[in-house]
């Protein structure tokens, strides 16, 4: 059995797997000084393609989901193991923001590694957040509007599953105001009409988008009604 502290760094050093990083040395440029200049898959479709940038959001995913998957059931502690899970999990996305093969410099949001991670812990509300982002991606372009959305439906969602006093909707709060305050800089070039985004995505998508949106609501209320009918 791993000590929990140990589980912790292994969980940090995961998640600073610089994916994009060597995604772009891979094709021969350093994406901190290209597109957005963000070691996030975003930039990678920006600059290399959505291919790339695929396999990129799929490997920051994994990096948050399989510590939180994995390491609780090998590691001992007095913590109960939803924190341990948590704590792992929060281990990971730090790792992501600020990647120690990296020196400690800024990789990305961490919006890719907090989604896996959530997938470890609270699944359906998970996959109903995801949904809310291809909303409203396909509905404006925007992959940061995407992100915020989805982060502030996630605490609904995992309140109507799992309650208020889960320890699962404490840390999903705290994931909201953390993705928020990581897209402060996309909010402001929103308000200016500077944001980086996919124009032709948004304008050929919009119905798209909104049939998703409706999809996802129309669920979510489902969802309600069940687990009320439930309780």
């Amino acid at each position: 059995m791993l000590h929990s502290v140990i589980g912790v760094l292994i969980a940090y050093t995961a998640g600073s797997i610089p994916s994009a990083y060597l995604a772009g040395r891979l094709a021969g440029v350093d994406l901190r000084s290209k597109g957005s200049g963000n070691l996030g898959a975003t930039n990678v479709v920006r600059v290399l393609g959505p291919a790339t940038g695929l396999v990129v959001f799929a490997v920051d995913v994994l990096k948050g989901a399989l510590p939180v998957a994995l390491l609780p059931g090998i590691t001992s502690g007095t913590m109960p193991r939803a924190w341990v899970a948590i704590l792992y999990g929060a281990a990971a996305v730090i790792g992501h923001v600020r990647p120690v093969w990296l020196g400690f410099s800024k990789g990305g949001k961490g919006v890719a590694t907090a989604c896996g991670v959530f997938l470890a812990l609270a699944p359906l509300p998970t996959l109903v957040a995801i949904g809310v982002f291809v909303a409203a991606l396909l509905s404006t372009g925007f992959v940061s509007l995407g992100s915020m959305a989805a982060a502030v439906a996630l605490p609904v969602l995992v309140w109507a599953e799992r309650g208020l006093h889960s320890p699962f909707f404490t840390v999903s709060v705290a994931t909201a105001i953390f993705v928020v305050w990581t897209h402060q800089p996309n909010l402001h070039r929103l308000s200016r009409g500077e944001e980086h985004g996919f124009s032709k995505l948004g304008r050929l998508s919009a119905r798209a988008g909104l049939l998703i949106g409706a999809i996802v609501a129309a669920a979510g209320v489902a969802w309600l009604l069940w687990r009320g009918g439930r309780g």
